[in-house]
């Protein structure tokens, strides 16, 4: 028998760290887990779960326009904020339940209240001292806003979700994931909506084609696009703000100031590392306070792992999720498992959403040399008969040499939905052949796929 108290202690019960506690205990592990915020981690409560809900509220506005194409007329209709926030909410302390009862019916003690790293060994929570023989740090991340004056002005993501009435206009600063899909939120739900980013085009690290084509979808839903720009500062005078701004384009050297009702800012997540005692113990973390780990998700003290946002490297819920897995088996299950960071597949819940899995065509150039590039663009069907001017886009990368899909991208709707299938294929090592071999399901979006034939370069 062990003299420790547990065998694994983790702190953060966000995707990842459920899931690497439950599976130990369901292994025979000992396994506390402590938790001062919420359960379920940034996903479950202000993540994807509720932006997800929210992208959905966003929709029906144009669901209600575009039903006259289909010979509904719809009475004239009203949007409560505070109901679906208090729908929302509901639904986020049901899921918070499940959390619990996944822990507690694995046999895993939850304890409530903030972890701090004593020692290699030794935890400390609400002044009392627990032991274990490995200590998993699963604490996720936290929004980051930059040092400017007036930073104290401005909301994040997590505030987003609990404002207590809409404004009449929004500024977003930012140019990723979330600055896009809150973009597409408050504009579906009748905020008018300026998006801010200091580079030349948003959606950095996806294919440029995307960017270019969600870009112009989405000025076409009537958000304003400003890109090449930084805030300088933010004033607040009564219930405004001003921004004071400074440009990147040559064009347009001297911006004028913004003024808005809210400003969010969405530029990026820093590992919640701090105050957690790690650097004091000896861990290793990165400039930006990430956990470096090693392919068994070990930090520099051997008794301590890491796994998911905190390590600041695939910022995803099922990668967090299959880290939690990995390590589970291969520390209490007798097994040997590894993730796969290749081809993963990701969205974008943006308006139209935006999927991908494999490389784009940049990384193709890099990569594999010679390639062969499919695509298409088109009005989805549903919209022949509402009139609305929405394109859907597909794209497809081919290693020449092999024929091998190594590439799939799209915008248009449910591309998250389609993608997620795309992936599989690709983990398959399916070619371009399968693919024009495969039957298509007519009439839908996703038999574009397999009826690309000649390659567009």
């Amino acid at each position: 028998m062990s003299s420790y108290d547990y065998d694994l202690f983790v702190i953060g019960a966000g995707s990842g760290g459920v899931r690497a506690a439950r599976m130990s205990a369901g292994f025979g592990a000992r396994v506390a887990v402590a938790e001062d915020r919420y359960l379920g981690g940034t996903c479950v409560n202000v993540g994807c779960v509720p932006k997800k809900l929210l992208v959905y509220a966003a929709h029906f506005a144009e669901d209600f326009e575009d039903a006259a194409g289909y010979g509904w007329q719809v009475s004239p209709t009203s949007f409560d904020w505070r109901r679906l926030i208090e729908n929302k909410n509901a639904e986020i302390h049901r899921l918070n339940g499940i959390y619990e009862k996944l822990l507690s019916n694995a046999g895993a003690t939850l304890i409530n209240g903030r972890a701090v790293i004593t020692d290699p060994h030794t935890i400390s929570v609400n002044d009392k001292t627990y032991t274990a023989e490995r200590i998993l740090v699963a604490t996720g991340g936290w929004p980051t806003v930059p040092d400017i004056p007036g930073r104290e002005h401005v909301i994040t993501s997590n505030e987003a979700f609990y404002l207590d009435s809409l404004p009449g206009q929004i500024t977003i600063v930012g140019g990723g994931y979330i600055a896009v899909e809150f973009a597409g939120i408050f504009n579906g739900l009748g905020v008018e909506t300026t998006l801010l980013y200091r580079g030349p085009l948003f959606m950095r690290g996806f294919d440029d084609e995307l960017r270019e084509m969600l870009a112009q979808e989405i000025r076409k839903k009537g958000i304003k696009l400003e890109f090449n720009t930084d805030v300088d500062r933010i004033e607040k005078y009564g219930d405004k703000y001003t921004l004071h701004v400074s440009s990147r384009d040559k064009e347009f050297p001297s911006p004028e100031p913004r003024t808005t009702d809210l400003v969010m800012y969405a530029t990026g997540r820093h590992p919640m590392t701090d105050g957690l005692g790690l650097e004091e113990t000896g861990v290793k973390l990165t400039w930006n306070g990430a956990v470096v780990v090693n392919d068994d998700y070990q930090s520099s003290v051997p008794s301590i792992y890491a796994i998911g946002d905190v390590t600041h490297r695939f910022n995803l819920t099922p990668v967090a999720t299959a880290e939690g897995t990995a390590l589970a088996r291969n520390l209490y299950g007798k097994q040997s498992s590894r993730v796969s960071y290749e081809d993963i597949p990701t969205c974008v819940f943006s308006q139209p959403n935006l999927g991908t899995v494999g490389v784009t065509e940049a990384e193709a150039s890099e990569r594999h040399g010679e390639y062969d590039v499919y695509k298409t663009s088109f009005r989805p069907m549903k919209h022949t008969m509402t009139g609305r001017d929405e394109k859907t886009f597909m794209k497809m990368l081919v290693d020449r040499a092999t024929d091998r899909v190594i590439g799939v991208h799209m915008i248009g709707p449910d591309a998250g939905e389609i993608i997620q299938g795309m992936a599989i294929a690709l983990k398959a090592g399916a070619t371009k052949e399968q693919f024009d071999t495969t039957i298509g399901i007519h009439p839908t979006s996703a038999e574009e796929f397999v009826t690309m034939r000649e390659p567009a370069r």
